[in-house]
């Protein structure tokens, strides 16, 4: 264990969990050979299980039905030692999201969904992030919550936020960048991908969107641009990582996982909890490029197959 008093040098990995709030639901993806096939998943259920396979401990505050979808996700959950938090399965119904597939394996979503925080959600005293972004911190009644909680919880954890955007739920793109936006500054680490800056700020440099996002308050913002790569902006710059080449199977949760991964490399460099806020804004570059790739490795995985299946800790190489 470290001793050093210094806030901006590296301290050993802490004990306790990240809480990620959000939707799980089940993908119901329509291939372009025409075939079909429902996978378990959701933005934040996709980041949770990266979580728990990468051996963390993840706590899921979610929200699902008793029925044969919501059976469904919670084995899926389970087998990889996510915890649903209580209430989580206090909803009528399970949410479906239909994912469209083009012939490079891109997603187009369309969603039949209720999404409300599970009553009593808070972190606790072993709580070192809580993450949050996508659905769930768009769609009422539940968003109004996820804000209010994330505002109350900076106190204590770090906050991440990754914005997820889907343009069929979010409205007008205006609108949604100011929501997003608003959660941007209550954020310490915000990851977005070019697609997601696209459809907000069309037109816009993605990393000129992330830099205007990094003076709102995070100590990093992470843009990632799928098969090339992803950029971190900081307070001392930019850096950049490029990703492996895999032969794409489809791309049904790429990104959740690499915030799952972004998650897991901050807890082992000590950069995760409302203590290390400091610390997190002087990330050393080192530091910051070797979770960088580890993110675009486990990312590329996911995309090497089939709906949200992120790989465990023993499938990838040492750090």
């Amino acid at each position: 264990m470290s001793t050093s008093t210094d806030p901006a040098q590296p301290a050993a990995a802490p004990a306790g969990h990240v809480l990620v709030v959000g939707e799980a639901l089940v993908d119901v993806v329509h291939r372009a050979d025409g075939s079909v096939a429902e996978h378990p998943g959701g933005s934040l259920a996709n980041v949770a299980l990266t979580l728990g396979r990468l051996g963390r401990d993840a706590r899921l505050a979610t929200w699902l039905g008793h029925d044969a979808h919501g059976e469904a996700v919670r084995a899926w959950l389970d087998d990889s030692a996510v915890t649903l938090t209580p209430g989580s399965t206090d909803a009528p119904t399970t949410s479906v999201a239909t994912a469209h597939l083009d012939a490079n394996g891109a997603a187009t979503y369309e969603f039949d969904l209720e999404w409300r925080v599970p009553a009593g959600t808070a972190p606790d005293a072993g709580t070192l992030a809580v993450h949050t972004g996508s659905i769930a911190a768009v769609l009422e009644p539940g968003a109004s919550d996820v804000r209010a909680l994330v505002a109350a919880a900076r106190d204590t954890a770090t906050i991440t936020y990754d914005p997820n955007a889907r343009p069929a739920l979010m409205g007008d793109p205006a609108d949604a960048r100011t929501r997003i936006e608003a959660l941007v500054a209550l954020a310490d680490v915000v990851k977005v991908s070019d697609e997601d800056v696209a459809w907000l700020a069309p037109g816009a440099d993605p990393v000129a969107v992330a830099r205007e996002w990094l003076a709102l308050g995070p100590a990093l913002v992470v843009v990632t641009f799928g098969g090339e790569g992803a950029v971190a902006v900081t307070a001392a710059g930019e850096q950049r990582v490029t990703a492996p080449r895999v032969e794409v199977v489809d791309t049904v949760g790429a990104g959740d996982s690499f915030m799952g991964a972004l998650l897991d490399g901050l807890w082992e460099a000590g950069l995760l909890g409302a203590d290390r806020r400091e610390a997190l804004r002087a990330i050393d570059a080192t530091v910051l490029g070797d979770v960088l790739r580890r993110c675009v490795a486990v990312a590329a995985v996911t995309v090497s197959r089939a709906g949200a299946n992120p790989p465990r800790r023993a499938e990838l190489a040492p750090a």
